[in-house]
């Protein structure tokens, strides 16, 4: 069972105390991954159903894919259904708010969006000016709020209480997250 200390800080049923503060607010986590979830939902949608106008012409008319050729329709639709499948993650992560599902949301986002900003940042050259800034801007926003929020949620603990029934902190759970019923000694590897 999991107590507090005469400071109000949690302790774990070995007696260990937790060392994370507050997390970051419901809010923040449900907007972040609002955004990305919405950006590769489109973006996945955008190339499964219609892969030579998403090479043609992402984003917006702007031909980003297509100054890195050539054309590939079977990667092209690989590509939008991991961007829709990763987009559904984040989704559910945005809705539930659960502590765990957000990190692996996080973790597995970053681990497409680093090595996607790495290789855009080092193969510039097709792009003019506006473009490549745009491009670098872009990218880094999808690296760096990702990575700022899973910096957060691993300094703090769960995101704020949502009031949503199965939601954390909501009102089916017991006060340290878990659902109301099952027992504080279960162990799981997440």
């Amino acid at each position: 069972m999991n107590k507090t200390n005469a400071n109000g800080v949690g302790t774990s049923p070995e007696g260990r105390e937790a060392k994370r503060g507050p997390g970051p607010s419901g809010a923040v986590v449900r907007a972040v991954l609002g955004v990305l979830a919405a950006v590769q939902l489109t973006d996945g949608i955008y190339a499964l159903l219609a892969p030579r106008a998403f090479f043609d012409d992402f984003p917006i008319g702007r031909g980003w894919v297509a100054a890195l050729p050539a054309y590939n329709e079977h990667l092209v639709r690989d590509v939008g259904s991991l961007f829709l499948a990763t987009g559904i993650v984040l989704l559910a992560a945005a809705i539930y708010l659960e502590r765990r599902l957000v990190l692996v949301a996080l973790v597995s986002y970053l681990a497409f969006a680093v090595p996607h900003f790495v290789y855009h940042a080092f193969n510039l050259e097709p792009y003019g000016s506006f473009d490549a800034v745009a491009n670098m801007a872009t990218l880094l926003f999808t690296v760096l709020a990702p990575a700022i929020l899973l910096l957060a949620m691993l300094r703090g603990g769960e995101p704020a209480a949502t009031g949503v029934p199965g939601v954390s902190g909501g009102p089916g759970e017991s006060a340290n997250g878990r659902i109301a019923g099952v027992p504080d000694s279960t162990r799981n590897p997440l």
